[in-house]
C-alpha cells in the first residue's frame, strides 16, 4: 500500500493538538484573547529559546525548525514590541544558551536577562499589555528540585514578574514547562491570565498562539492537582530516598488524596481549565446495567466564543471494609467545537471494572465491587459536578479473581480511609506481605521443550502464510539461535536504520536465513529520536496530550505518527511513556500523562490506536512504578498489592485489553526488592496469565536483573528469560555466544523449552511487522508531500568509520551552514573516553564566534567555537564518552563562515566493562 504523509496536515494536527491542551488557570480583566490591533511586549528568555520537549529519550528528536511561542505570535499578525525584541536579542547573543554538561546533566532552567525599571517603563509606554513566558525543561536521571531555577522561581524571573505587574495594565503568564512548577511566588504577582502551555513540540508555538489570538479557545483541562506545597503531597516523605521509596500513600495519589483527606490544600483541582466562552452541562439520561452504567448529557455553549468542553464523570464508592477515595475518574468526553448556544449530546460508557477496587488482604486477592451506595458526579473537574446518578449494590460482588502477585516482603504501614460520624479519616494499618513461593511459581508454569529438528527449510513467513505452525519453525533453532534472539543489539545497529535504539529479532546473520527480519525501534514518546541526523517530527509531551482529554484528535495526530515511523523504517516507537505522576518534581513527569491511571490508559491507548491504524505499533513503558529518576537504577518502590493494581498498573492493562498494546518495556528499578526486568509475577503472571497479552516484552537499555535476594547486574539473560520477559535491550553485538546462557541451558538452571516460548512471543509479533513485509516484497511505501527542503535531509547514507584506538577521518569540502548537521557514525572497538579534536578554518574576522557542538547518540557532549582564523586551520578539542558500540556522532552548525579540515579521535581512558561505564555517568 501507498501512504501520502501530508507534512502540512500533520503540522496542522499537533499544533491542534497543543491548542486543546493548553490549560487556562485565569483570565481576568479579559486579558485573553490577544487583540491583533494591539502592541504586546513579550518578556522572558524562553521567547528566542521554546523547550519543545523535555531532555533524554523522551525529547531527542532532531528537528529542522521550531516554532517556537514568539515565532507563533508573529506568524499570527500580532504586533510585537520590536524594541524590547531587540534588547532580548542582543542579550541572548552575549549570554548563549546552556546546553549542560550532556546526558542527564542540563540545566532545568536557564538564566534570565535582568531588567531594569526604564526598560520595562519604555515597554510599557508602547504596550498596555504583557507576557511573559517562564521555561523549565526536564529529563532523564535528575529529578526537579526544591531550588530557584528547578521547581521555584529565580530572583531574576520574580523581579521581572513584579516589574512587569507594576508597569503593565494587563499581564499574561505563560508556563512553557514539562511539568508543574511552584506557582506561589506567581500568584502573589497577580498576573491577569496564568496559562499551562506545557512543552508543544516543535510547532507548540503555533498552538499556543491560535489560544492567544482567539482563534481556538483553550479547552485543557489539568491532568495533576495543584497544591499549594510540595509538601502537601503525600508521596513526599519518602521521594528521592536513593534506596527504597515506601509508598505509604498507597492508593491516595494526587486528586484522590486531595479530595479525601486535604482539600484545602488544593490550588487548582484536578480536571480544571478555563474557556472563553462557558458551557453548561445537563443530565439526559443514566442507568445501570449489569456490566456497564451509560450516562448522557447535554453540552450546551452559553457564551459569547466558540469553544469546546470536558464532561468528567467520577465515581463515589461506599467505603466498606477496604476504604476508597473520595471521588475517582471513570469516565470523560469532549465535545466538538461548539458554537454560542449551539448543543452537543454525548454518551459516556462506565466499565464496572472501573467502579471496583481491588482487595489484597490474605486469601482474597481479587477485583470487588463492595456493596452500598455508589454516586456518579458528573461535571467539568472533580469539585464541580452539579449533575449526579446514584445506585445501590445489595451484595458484594467479584468482579475478576486474580492470583497474590507482586506483593511486598517488607513490612510497612499504608494510609487507609475509614466513615466516620465526624466523615471519612485517615488511619495506618500493615500492609499485607507476600506469602507466594516464587520459585515454585515459576517451576509450575515451566513450558515443555520443543524437539529440535534442524533446518527443514521452514521460513518466517511459513508460518505467517499458514503453511507451518510456529512450532515447527521454533524447532528449527539451536540453543545459540535461541540466545540470540533474546538480545537486542545496538545502539544504533547497521542492521536496522541508522542512529535508531535497537535491532530486534533477525539480529545474527543464521536468523536472518530463517526469513527472520530485523526490527527497528526508535525513542520514544516525543517523536523519532534518529542520531544519525535525520530530521523527524517533534509532537507535544505526554503531558499536553493528557490535558487535551480528547482520545480522537490523540489517534489522528498517533497516525501521522505511524505513518511517519514507515518512511524512516521503525517497526515500534519506545513509547507511550506512561508511568504515574506520583509527586510532582518526578524528571520524567513530562513524557507521561497524568496523576490518574483511567486517563493514562485512554491516552495510552488513543495513541496506540493511531500508531496501529497504519500498521506499526509503540512499547508502553516503563512496566511499571517507575516514578522517580534519582538514583532509578538501583531504587526499590516498596507498594502495596492494591495500590500497584489500582493506580500503578491500571493504566498499562488499560492499554494492553483496550488499547491492544504488542510490545512492553520494563523499568531499570526494582518493585518489592526484584527488578522488574526479571519478575515473574510481572512479566508472567499478571501481564499473561491475568490480562492475556500475547506481544513481546523488552528490558529498558542495559537495565538491571536479577533473582530475589541477590545483587542486580547488567547482561543479565537468564533471570530475564526465565520471568517471560522476551528482550534484553542492548548488547553490542547479539551473534556472539554468551556463556551465561550456555551455561545454564547445560546446568538445567535455565531451559530450552523457556527461551522457545520468548521467541515465539517475538516471532509472533516480527511476523506481523513492516519488516516482515519488506523482507517478502509486500511492505507499505509512504510518499511526504509538502515537505520542504531544509526540513529534509540529503539522501546521502550513513557512513560508518571504524574506531580503534585512534581514527581521522577527513572533512575536507564540509562547510558550516547555520542551523545544519554533519553526521557519521561509528563502530567502536574499545568503549571509553575520547579525545575528539576538530580542525577547521574561518575567514571571518577575529572577533566573530562560531560554535559546533558535537552530539554522540543524540547527546550534547561539547561545544567548540572558532573566532575568525584568517583562513588557517586551527584545532578545538574536548572529551567524549562512547559505550556503546555503534556510536552516530552528530556536528551541528550553530553559525555560517566555517571551513571544515577533519576530526580526529584517540582513546585516553579505556573502560573494561559497561558497569564501570555506566558507574562513570552516574
Amino acid at each position: 500500500m501507498k501512504r501520502i504523509l501530508d507534512w502540512n496536515k500533520y503540522i496542522e494536527k499537533a499544533a491542534e493538538t497543543v491548542s486543546e491542551g493548553i490549560v487556562m488557570l485565569k483570565n481576568n480583566n479579559n486579558a485573553l484573547p490577544i487583540d491583533l490591533n494591539e502592541t504586546i511586549s513579550v518578556f522572558g528568555r524562553i521567547q528566542l529559546h521554546y523547550y519543545k520537549s523535555g531532555t533524554g529519550s523522551g525529547g531527542m528528536v532532531n528537528v529542522s525548525k521550531v516554532t517556537g511561542i514568539l515565532d507563533g505570535l508573529l506568524e499570527s499578525g500580532v504586533k510585537i514590541n520590536n524594541d524590547l525584541l531587540d534588547i532580548y536579542k542582543k542579550w541572548d547573543e552575549e549570554n548563549p544558551f546552556d546546553l549542560g554538561d550532556g546526558w542527564g546533566g542540563e540545566p532545568w532552567s536557564q538564566k534570565e536577562m535582568p531588567l531594569d525599571e526604564k526598560t520595562v517603563e519604555q515597554a510599557a509606554s508602547a504596550s498596555s499589555k504583557a507576557i511573559v513566558i517562564i521555561g523549565r525543561t526536564a529529563g532523564e536521571e535528575q529529578d526537579a528540585r526544591i531550588e530557584k531555577g528547578s521547581y521555584l522561581l529565580t530572583d531574576e524571573e520574580l523581579d521581572m514578574l513584579q516589574k512587569v505587574r507594576r508597569y503593565f495594565e494587563k499581564v499574561i503568564v505563560l508556563l512553557n514547562v514539562g511539568g508543574l512548577i511552584d506557582l506561589e511566588k506567581i500568584e502573589e504577582v497577580a498576573p491577569d491570565a496564568l496559562l499551562y502551555v506545557w512543552q508543544g513540540g516543535m510547532t507548540g508555538g503555533k498552538g499556543t498562539a491560535d489560544v492567544l489570538t482567539g482563534k481556538v479557545s483553550p479547552s485543557g483541562k489539568l491532568p495533576d492537582t495543584i497544591a499549594l506545597k510540595v509538601a502537601d503531597y503525600p508521596s513526599d516523605s519518602y521521594f528521592g530516598n536513593k534506596n527504597k521509596d515506601f509508598y505509604t500513600e498507597d492508593i491516595f495519589v494526587g486528586y484522590r488524596w486531595f479530595e479525601t483527606f486535604a482539600k484545602e490544600a488544593v490550588l487548582y483541582p484536578f480536571g480544571f481549565g478555563l474557556s472563553y466562552t462557558t458551557f453548561e452541562i445537563e443530565l439526559t439520561y443514566a442507568k445501570k446495567y449489569d456490566d456497564e452504567s451509560i450516562i448522557s448529557v447535554r453540552v450546551t455553549n452559553t457564551g459569547r466564543f466558540k469553544g469546546k468542553e470536558v464532561v468528567q464523570v467520577y465515581c463515589e464508592a461506599p467505603q466498606g471494609r477496604l476504604g476508597k477515595a473520595k471521588r475517582v475518574l471513570c469516565g470523560f468526553a469532549k465535545t466538538k467545537e461548539l458554537a454560542p448556544n449551539e448543543s452537543q449530546s454525548l454518551k459516556i460508557k462506565i466499565n464496572s471494572k472501573d467502579l471496583a477496587s481491588y482487595d489484597d488482604s490474605e486469601g482474597k486477592h481479587c477485583w470487588i465491587i463492595e456493596k452500598g451506595k455508589y454516586i456518579l458526579h458528573i461535571g467539568n473537574n472533580v469539585r464541580n459536578c452539579p449533575n449526579t446518578f446514584s445506585f445501590t449494590i445489595d451484595d458484594d460482588i467479584i468482579i475478576e479473581q486474580c492470583a497474590q502477585a507482586l506483593a511486598p516482603v517488607e513490612a510497612f504501614e499504608r494510609i487507609k480511609a475509614v466513615e466516620t460520624a465526624a466523615g471519612v479519616s485517615k488511619i495506618m494499618e500493615s500492609v499485607p506481605l507476600s506469602n507466594v513461593n516464587e520459585k515454585k511459581r515459576m517451576i509450575d508454569k515451566l513450558p515443555g521443550d520443543i524437539a529440535y529438528t534442524g533446518d527443514r527449510g521452514i521460513k518466517l513467513c511459513d508460518v505467517r502464510d499458514g503453511r507451518n505452525t510456529m512450532e515447527e519453525f521454533i524447532a528449527q533453532l539451536s540453543d545459540h539461535d535461541l540466545s540470540c534472539i533474546i538480545r537486542g543489539e545496538g545502539m544504533g545497529s547497521p542492521r536496522v536504520t541508522p542512529g535508531t535504539a535497537s535491532a530486534f529479532g533477525g539480529v545474527s546473520d543464521e536468523l536472518e536465513k530463517f526469513g527472520i527480519p530485523a526490527c527497528c525501534c526508535s525513542d520514544g514518546p516525543s517523536g523519532l529520536r534518529l542520531d544519525c541526523g535525520t530530521k523527524a517530527f517533534s509532537l507535544p509531551n505526554g503531558t499536553l496530550i493528557a490535558s487535551t482529554f480528547n482520545r480522537e484528535l490523540v489517534e489522528e495526530l498517533f497516525s501521522f505518527m505511524g505513518t511517519e515511523m514507515i518512511a524512516n523504517k521503525v517497526e515500534c516507537l519506545l513509547g507511550p511513556g506512561m508511568n504515574i505522576h506520583r509527586h510532582p518534581l518526578n524528571g520524567r513527569n513530562f513524557e507521561y500523562f497524568s496523576e490518574d491511571p483511567f486517563l493514562t490508559g485512554q491516552m495510552a491507548s488513543a495513541e496506540l490506536s493511531g500508531l496501529h491504524s497504519v500498521g506499526v505499533t509503540g512499547t508502553i513503558k516503563h512496566f511499571c512504578a517507575n516514578n522517580q529518576e534519582t538514583n532509578r537504577h538501583f531504587l526499590d518502590s516498596v507498594v502495596s498489592e492494591r495500590a500497584l493494581r489500582e493506580i500503578y498498573l491500571k493504566g498499562f492493562e488499560i492499554a494492553v485489553k483496550n488499547g491492544k498494546a504488542s510490545t512492553i518495556m520494563t523499568t531499570y528499578g526494582a518493585i518489592n526488592g526484584l527488578w522488574t526486568a526479571g519478575n515473574f509475577d510481572l512479566n508472567t503472571v499478571i501481564l499473561r496469565n491475568e490480562w492475556k497479552f500475547s506481544g513481546l516484552t523488552m528490558t529498558d537499555w542495559w537495565a538491571n536483573v536479577n533473582y530475589r535476594g541477590l545483587e542486580p547486574k547488567r547482561s543479565y539473560y537468564v533471570p530475564m528469560a526465565k520471568a517471560q520477559n522476551d528482550v534484553y535491550m542492548v548488547c553490542s553485538d547479539s551473534s556472539e555466544v554468551d556463556n551465561d546462557i550456555m551455561s545454564a541451558l547445560e546446568s538445567g538452571e535455565l531451559t530450552r523449552g523457556e527461551l522457545q516460548r520468548n521467541a515465539a512471543n517475538i516471532l509472533g509479533f516480527v511476523m506481523g511487522t513492516q519488516a516482515m513485509k519488506r523482507l517478502t516484497g509486500d511492505a507499505d511505501t509512504v510518499e511526504i508531500i509538502n515537505r520542504s527542503e531544509s526540513e529534509c535531509d540529503a539522501d546521502e547514507p550513513v557512513v560508518f568509520y571504524e574506531l580503534g584506538n585512534k581514527l581521522a577521518i577527513d572533512l575536507s569540502g564540509v562547510t558550516s551552514v547555520k542551523g545544519r548537521n554533519y553526521s557519521f557514525a561509528l563502530t567502536v572497538n574499545t568503549p571509553g573516553w575520547y579525545k575528539v579534536t576538530v580542525t577547521a578554518s574561518s575567514t571571518q574576522s577575529s572577533l566573530a564566534q562560531i560554535p559546533v557542538t558535537l552530539f554522540a547518540m543524540g547527546t550534547p557532549c561539547g561545544t567548540l567555537t572558532w573566532n575568525g582564523t584568517n583562513g588557517e586551520p586551527a584545532s578545538l578539542s574536548c572529551e567524549i564518552p562512547m559505550f556503546s558500540k555503534y556510536t552516530a556522532i552528530r556536528i551541528y552548525f550553530a553559525q555560517n563562515g566555517l571551513d571544515m579540515c577533519s576530526i580526529d579521535f584517540e582513546l585516553v581512558k579505556k573502560v573494561e566493562n559497561m558497569d564501570i561505564a555506566f558507574a562513570a555517568e552516574e
